[in-house]
């Protein structure tokens, strides 16, 4: 009878599992473009990352309804019951699923592909601790932060930039409609442009051959930038090299990721080569992604102090490894990672104000610049030539 019970849930399991992967393979029927197409436009692929705004408020429900004594599975069908967003629904509703089957609470939340190793890390440490409501909230107050700092500099760099282009377009507008029919008007009344009109007439010839070129390396830049790392990590790489405020900007959000991410894994449970593993992929795609890594390895494999593989394998500051030698020798390392941690983010969010300022100031001389080439264009040979139109119509 019980070989019978447990055979049935075995079998509706494996059912499911042949389900979802001949669904997975039926793409691949039509052709490698069908499966391409379906992989890059379908809204709810498989490895559809769990977003991250609801990721902060499920592990802020999960920690309050998991220090209410209430189980997990539980707590995630309360937390799923009513809520707007589909994936939310079904995402919650496959890891109760799993639970419910007996799975542990990291392995079904690993199993959906949504969550990333950090959390599912976290999620296992406060599992075999038995504080998996503490691993909730020290994710919830993690990724808030780092929320909040991507936020801050979204805004310092986003709207500068939007204004900038505006400010092009509006430049490239003048260059092509207005300045033409000024030009016109001159020739019209039969007066040749002074010298500075003239140099403004011939920028507008240039302008309109070579504005689609500008317009489209413009885009092709931002576009290369956003999508493709190689370029990106070389811009970065140049402007850091010759600013050092932005170089101290992008080191400082570098190390408070990796700082972050080590006080929460480390001070949760999970052992120190594990947790420099984890925290390492949050820098995925930067120079210290590598260093930090080969640090990791030089750790665990020779028996190096982890201070002197953060010493010697990666750019980090100096007070990163030598905080975190004291932590070795005095075996207070989650207490210095805390320390790290407070220290950067308060470090950062001074140079993300003092970046936030001088980009201001950058913007406002460029439009300053922009605005004034604009009317100078428009305006400037209506007030040079004035009077010779004026001459030239007998008044």
């Amino acid at each position: 009878m019980k070989d019978s019970e447990k055979a049935a849930p075995a079998s509706v399991a494996q059912a499911a599992l042949a389900a979802r992967i001949a669904e997975q393979n039926a793409p691949s029927q039509n052709g490698k473009d069908g499966a391409v197409k379906s992989s890059l436009f379908s809204k709810d692929g498989r490895n559809k990352r769990f977003p991250l705004k609801e990721l902060i408020k499920l592990c802020r429900g999960m920690a309050s309804m998991l220090k209410a004594n209430i189980n997990t599975a539980d707590a995630l069908r309360y937390y799923s019951s009513g809520h707007p967003s589909p994936l939310v629904c079904s995402t919650l509703g496959e890891v109760r699923d799993n639970i419910e089957t007996g799975m542990t609470a990291y392995a079904a939340f690993d199993k959906t592909n949504r969550f990333d190793d950090k959390f599912v890390s976290l999620i296992r440490a406060g599992t075999d601790a038995g504080h998996l409501d503490k691993a909730f909230d020290s994710i919830a107050k993690r990724l808030k932060k780092e929320a909040e700092f991507k936020a801050k500099m979204r805004k310092a760099t986003l709207l500068p930039s939007i204004i900038i282009f505006a400010l092009i377009m509006l430049f490239i507008a003048a260059q092509l409609n207005i300045i033409p029919q000024i030009e016109k008007m001159i020739k019209e009344v039969g007066q040749e442009p002074d010298t500075l009109s003239g140099i403004l007439f011939k920028l507008s010839h240039v302008t309109k051959k070579i504005w689609v070129l500008i317009v489209g390396s413009l885009l092709g830049g931002v576009f290369s930038f956003l999508f493709v790392e190689k370029v990106r990590t070389n811009v970065i790489f140049f402007m850091m090299a010759r600013w050092r405020l932005l170089r101290k900007l992008i080191m400082g959000m570098r190390q408070l990721l990796f700082l972050g991410s080590m006080d929460m894994l480390h001070s949760n449970g999970i052992n120190l080569a594990k947790a420099v593993e984890i925290s390492a992929k949050s820098l995925k795609g930067t120079p210290m992604h590598d260093e930090l890594i080969i640090a990791g390895k030089r750790y665990l494999e020779t028996g190096l102090p982890f201070s002197e593989a953060i010493r010697k394998f990666t750019s980090c500051d100096p007070q990163v490894a030598h905080l975190i030698s004291i932590g070795e020798r005095s075996s207070s390392l989650s207490d210095q990672l805390n320390l790290l941690t407070t220290m950067y983010e308060e470090e950062v969010e001074q140079v993300v104000f003092e970046f936030s300022q001088v980009v201001n100031i950058i913007v406002l001389f460029s439009a300053a610049i922009l605005i004034t080439m604009v009317f100078i264009g428009a305006f400037l040979p209506i007030f040079l030539m004035g009077p010779k139109m004026m001459n030239g119509q007998g008044l």
